[in-house]
């Protein structure tokens, strides 16, 4: 019996790490798409944007089975997070042959205005939400079963595991959000980065939704296979590292 409960404490504390980066990436495109507000929206936005996450990842908690099952809720999610990535690429290095200036880009957003940027952070949360606890569940579901009842569809054990994993996340992106904002004001170059990291997030749910029972696209198994597993964090790790070093610092900041 404790066997299982020290393969219990290493899981919790590997989905402590897991939810941490992307708790990181979650934080990170809070800060990217509420940075064109005034400073004071800015940070009442981010703080809705935490709010949003808080809500959406414990609701997603009570509906583990459902998330799990109905791959159309995964597939919204890729497709989404594909589109944010692709979409602020796309219109960074190509859009200037539309006759965008820089200056026009600051601009441009701008219009979007407080409530539908806080919309769009929503969205953002929900479908890191999403990512977020089918990860933990499929490292949970991995676990041995325990003497404990079950609970939301599941064994107890793996519930609490998931729910804590959940909660630490979450108190990271509250800490990381702030951090990643004024990163950003240091190197801006990490915007590109972000939304690179967001459509590859979004590549890997995706990749979920096309192993799904009912689509059957690729084998079961897949997204939770090692090659995969290792592939995946390697790109997402080798976009972080090599932003950070080709971002550069903004040399105004130093100036004003």
């Amino acid at each position: 019996m404790d066997s299982i409960w020290l393969e219990y404490g290493w899981t919790l504390l590997i989905l402590i790490g897991l939810e941490g980066l992307l708790s990181a990436d979650n934080a990170l495109v809070m800060a990217v798409i509420a940075k064109h507000l005034p400073e004071d929206q800015k940070k009442r936005a981010i703080n809705y944007g935490i709010l949003g996450a808080f809500v959406f990842r414990f609701g997603a908690l009570f509906a583990i089975s459902f998330i799990a099952q109905v791959w159309q809720v995964q597939a919204i999610g890729a497709a989404y997070l594909i589109y944010l990535g692709l979409k602020h690429i796309i219109v960074t290095y190509f859009g200037s042959e539309k006759g965008n200036t820089e200056a026009e880009k600051e601009n441009e957003p701008a219009g979007k205005g407080f409530w539908p940027t806080v919309a769009k952070i929503g969205l953002a949360d929900l479908a890191f939400a999403i990512d977020s606890i089918l990860a933990a569940v499929a490292l949970a579901l991995a676990l041995p079963d325990s003497p404990l009842p079950e609970f939301g569809g599941m064994d107890g054990a793996k519930f609490i595991v998931i729910v804590l994993a959940g909660i630490a996340g979450l108190i990271l992106i509250k800490f990381a959000a702030t951090w990643f904002v004024k990163l950003l004001e240091v190197r801006p170059g990490l915007e590109t980065v972000a939304y690179m990291i967001v459509a590859w997030v979004g590549v890997k749910l995706a990749i979920i939704t096309l192993s799904h029972d009912k689509v059957g696209v690729l084998p079961h198994d897949f997204p939770h296979s090692t090659g995969w597993t290792l592939f995946f964090w390697g790109v997402l790790l080798s976009i972080a590292i090599g932003g950070w070093f080709l971002s550069g610092k903004n040399s105004t900041k130093k100036e004003d």
